[in-house]
């Protein structure tokens, strides 16, 4: 069955006792998560007079934008344009991107980028103060600004982080994980939390309360599910959390079966036994700068694989990375003649990071493996962060708003979060405010409890089957593998007390679902999504997948009549697999 009892937060929310303690908080408006998209979106609406709660599960700042090596995109050359940037997107996108979202993006880009540095970000310059321009793959133009060669996500939160913390209208609760939303007659009215006072993981450690925010107007931007994999470049705090919240909510997701792999993560001795929580990046703008990949015999592959060899875009290299391995070789990023011995100034991160593993790039090609990075996947939204949920926004990576189809640009998910967080601000100001019942949630939460052992290995076991069935290359044996076991995970995930490490693994479990069923449910290969069983791309599936959970049913959006055989045919497959509750409406938007 492909979901099974995934109930929606009014009936989802644990069932407590009337002497727990709830604390409660009512503010304008609830930003969910620290990154660049929710740092810009409670910036934006403090600016604009709103009063914002910015709720983290970690430290402010925590996610993945303080990772980002690569930098951020924007046509700020003497030779580049907008449309040039537009151009580029939609070429990675695979056929899938909306063109008015990417040009918006492109446009308000160089914009965003000048506000940033207002805000005292400071990027590399050259010798002559201008800002320093590098090229990633699928670019047609060097518009890659960076920050000390690979530190660009860091220097972009530490400078949105001080703005935050300066701001007046601007309440941070750290160390708080949103739970579940909070629903009034069909309309998001905040959401229900746990937080720690000790200081420990929310919900994992001594003196953790459940806590009822209340607000007409939620923003969501908790970012990516990376963690869903084995192998990934996120921290462990990526769990999707607020897109499986938005989920059991009924909101449409979109693009669910998209998640792209980078090609070149660090691999160690840890990486080549168990999996470790997070690989260190190898940034691109390595082979932006001429790194080659080559394996143990010193054969440069990619030149075989794609015209643009290691400037290919991701997937294609994540791919002849994953080849070259299943055919039992090694893979590693030479740096040598390109970087030399000017890559500890360069790229101060990446040096730091092989250092630690006992590696030195001036002298020794870097081990690298593809590694899960970036969800295209998410909140089904319009161009102002608006979701089909009234009350409800979500923008940066939880959101998927068209702006990066099948397969994201490199660089463009920092961009990404600082323009429309800013335009998720600005409509949730303009927006007219929402009464709210004085008492939405009536007391019936056990107390919450450290989190068990058995969390763990389960958590451990999603993440590898969804590695082995769910990746690089995946096809439809491997999908129902996944889809039959996931009953298995629900139970044991549902059997858990409440706790931060129990709500993580209850949205592992609802998303690795929803992916592996819409994967299962393309049935071709485009972008970052790779069938080994349909390795062609079919133009009669040029069309984004939409899905919500309607209580224990998934609910696929479209139109029947425009879907081709194959098409009809996976779905008496996914019938097959998912039982009765597959109840699809339509197929295609």
């Amino acid at each position: 069955m492909a979901i099974r009892e995934i109930e929606a937060p009014h009936s989802d929310a644990p069932c407590l006792a009337e002497e727990d303690r709830v604390e409660r908080l009512n503010s304008h408006a609830i930003v969910v998560g620290s990154g660049v998209a929710g740092l810009s979106t409670a910036l934006g609406l403090a600016a604009m007079g709103r009063r914002v709660l910015l709720v983290t599960k970690t430290a402010l700042g925590g996610g993945s934008s303080q990772w980002a090596q690569g930098g951020i995109a924007a046509a700020m050359g003497p030779d580049d344009a907008p449309l040039l940037h537009a151009r580029d997107t939609l070429a990675a996108g695979a056929g899938l991107c909306d063109p008015r979202v990417v040009d918006i993006l492109t446009e308000e880009g160089p914009a965003a980028i000048r506000r940033l540095i207002q805000l005292g970000a400071g990027f590399d310059r050259d010798a002559e103060g201008a800002l320093a321009l590098g090229r990633e793959a699928a670019h047609g133009r060097r518009r890659i600004l960076h920050t000390r060669g690979d530190a660009t996500g860091a220097e972009v939160v530490r400078a949105l982080t001080a703005a935050v913390q300066a701001h007046p209208a601007i309440t941070v609760l750290e160390r708080t994980f949103a739970w579940d939303l909070l629903l009034a007659d069909g309309r998001v009215t905040g959401l229900l939390a746990l937080r720690t006072a000790d200081g420990s993981s929310a919900g994992d450690g001594g003196g953790a309360c459940w806590m009822q925010l209340q607000a007409p107007q939620v923003a969501i931007a908790t970012g990516g599910c990376g963690q869903l994999f084995a192998f990934t470049t996120n921290p462990p705090e990526v769990t999707g959390d607020g897109i499986a919240m938005a989920a059991r909510a009924g909101a449409v997701l979109a693009d669910m079966e998209f998640v792209q792999f980078h090609p070149t993560a660090l691999v160690t001795t840890e990486v080549e036994g168990d999996a470790p929580e997070r690989m260190p990046l190898v940034t691109e703008a390595l082979r932006g700068e001429g790194a080659v990949l080559i394996d143990e015999t010193g054969r440069r592959f990619m030149t075989e694989v794609h015209e643009l060899a290691e400037l290919a875009p991701r997937d294609v290299v994540a791919r002849g990375i994953w080849r070259c391995q299943t055919a039992g070789h090694r893979v590693f990023l030479d740096a040598r003649a390109a970087i030399g011995d000017a890559f500890p100034a360069r790229f101060p991160t990446v040096f730091a990071a092989c250092q630690a593993a006992g590696i030195d790039p001036r002298r020794q090609p870097i081990p690298v493996s593809p590694a899960a990075h970036y969800f295209m996947g998410g909140i089904d939204v319009d161009a102002w962060g608006r979701s089909s949920l009234p009350g409800l926004w979500a923008c940066g990576e939880a959101a998927s708003s068209g702006a990066h189809g099948a397969n994201r640009l490199a660089s463009n998910s920092l961009l990404e979060a600082l323009v429309f967080g800013a335009r998720t601000a600005e409509d949730m100001a303009q927006a007219p405010v929402a009464e709210i019942p004085d008492d939405l949630l009536r007391p019936a939460l056990p107390a919450p409890e450290p989190a068990l052992a058995a969390a763990a290995e389960l958590r451990r076991s999603v993440r590898r089957l969804m590695w082995d069935h769910a990746g690089l290359v995946r096809d439809a044996a491997g999908l129902r593998a996944l889809l039959a076991t996931a009953g298995s995970w629900e139970s044991a995930a549902a059997a858990l007390p409440p706790s931060r490490t129990a709500g993580e693994l209850r949205n592992l479990v609802c998303l690795g679902q929803l992916v592996a069923a819409c994967s299962l449910a393309r049935r071709e290969s485009r972008g970052a999504h790779y069938r080994a069983d349909f390795p062609s791309t079919d133009p009669l599936q040029a069309r984004r997948i939409r899905v919500r959970l309607e209580r224990q049913d998934i609910v696929v959006e479209g139109d029947l009549d425009e879907v081709s055989l194959e098409a009809e045919e996976v779905l008496a497959a996914v019938e097959r697999v998912a039982g009765p509750h597959w109840r699809p409406e339509g197929w295609w938007r």
